[in-house]
């Protein structure tokens, strides 16, 4: 029985703890593919998650770069090698896989390989993948392949890993979707119950000034001033729904990118002056992001709608090995303990719920006539 030097098992274990900190698929996938690459010594590696067409729903890469990967093309198709892993379900170690009668070229900026080491990812009879390898980086006479049956024996184990950590994160963003749309149903709920409030009083004060605009013309200004405030807080309601509802473009743009333009647009259409600013901020697990985003949401809300401040600044950044947003105006402010007693929450327990959802904390300073500051802090970024 073969024996692996320590270095080599340090850096199997390195792997599988990094694999096991990810939750996003994506992000499982990276991790998985930079491990097999680096723990193997190879030039390439590439994992494939098959869709159902013929095609991969996803496809990483590591060890090309961002514009090879743009220059090569589309994504390829479950043919060749790759079919082969995918559907008869073994593994595949070659000398040269140009070679081999199943392969069928690659586009002109595809990098040239040679030896050849890959193998399914199965979860039980389910094969959720493929993980290869190109170009073992080695001394290795011509017709012979780099890879070796212990480089065999360690992707394998690898592979058994990345299942359970792919299945762990299929799972977990599950969960995630059934959480929106739980939180979406609840979100129509109560602009149901609010606006359907709001348009009732609307109503009946109209229905009350058009009966008293002949006989009582000054109460039917009255009336009419607060037909134009109740309309305002159903605008306002509906704004907020909107806000909450609106998928975010974390997926795509990033929290600091999504920060910055939603920071943008309300100062523009605000006269007080809004600013951002972020440093050393990397990226974090979705549920974290998402609720950054909503609690600066929130104390934006706030600061511009009830705070009547003139200027609202937003900052993210690390510190001690987490990830601090600060929302700080200069507003009227208030009495936190008062406002609790009084029950009027101006949206701090949302935003607390937030906070302890991800393992992070939310601390609010206030005081009136001084402004507001809102932190909150979370592990990690």
């Amino acid at each position: 029985m073969s024996h692996r030097p320590p270095s080599g098992l340090a850096a199997v274990s390195a792997a599988l703890l990094a694999m096991s900190r990810h939750l996003e698929v994506r992000d499982v996938l990276k991790t998985i593919v930079a491990s097999a690459r680096e723990l193997l010594d190879a030039e390439y590696a590439a994992l494939g998650v098959p869709d159902d067409h013929g095609g991969f729903a996803q496809f990483v890469v590591d060890g090309v770069s961002d514009e090879q990967w743009k220059a090569i093309g589309p994504l390829p198709r479950q043919h060749g090698i790759l079919a082969a892993m995918l559907h008869g379900g073994k593994t595949e170690r070659l000398a040269d896989v140009r070679k081999d009668p199943r392969f069928e070229g690659w586009p002109s900026a595809h990098p040239d390989m040679s030896d050849f080491l890959g193998l399914p990812i199965r979860d039980g009879d389910e094969t959720i993948g493929a993980l290869f390898l190109a170009n073992k980086r080695c001394p290795k006479p011509e017709g012979v392949c780099g890879f070796g049956a212990e480089d065999e024996e360690l992707l394998s184990i690898l592979a058994q890993h990345a299942a359970i950590a792919l299945t762990n994160a299929r799972l977990y963003e599950r969960s995630r979707e059934l959480t929106i749309a739980e939180e979406r149903s609840r979100l129509a709920h109560e602009l149901h119950d609010a606006v359907s409030q709001k348009l009732f009083s609307l109503r009946l004060t109209a229905q009350a000034a058009a009966a008293l605009v002949d006989r009582d013309p000054v109460r039917a200004k009255g009336e009419l001033q607060q037909v134009a405030a109740l309309a305002a807080e159903a605008v306002d309601e509906l704004r907020a729904a909107v806000v909450e509802l609106r998928p975010a473009a974390l997926d795509e743009d990033g929290l600091v990118a999504t920060l910055r333009t939603q920071v943008q647009v309300l100062d523009r259409a605000h006269t007080a002056r809004v600013t951002f600013g972020s440093a050393g901020v990397r990226a974090l697990p979705a549920a974290q992001e998402e609720a950054l985003l909503r609690v600066t949401q929130e104390a934006l809300h706030n600061a511009l709608r009830h705070a009547e401040a003139g200027h609202v600044d937003v900052s993210l950044a690390r510190r001690d090995g987490a990830t601090v947003l600060r929302i700080t105006d200069d507003g009227r402010g208030f009495e936190p303990n008062a406002t609790r007693r009084a029950g009027r929450h101006l949206g701090l327990v949302s935003m607390r719920d937030r906070a302890s959802g991800v393992g992070g904390r939310l601390t609010v300073e206030s005081e009136p006539g001084k402004g507001t500051t809102i932190e909150m802090e979370i592990p990690g970024g």
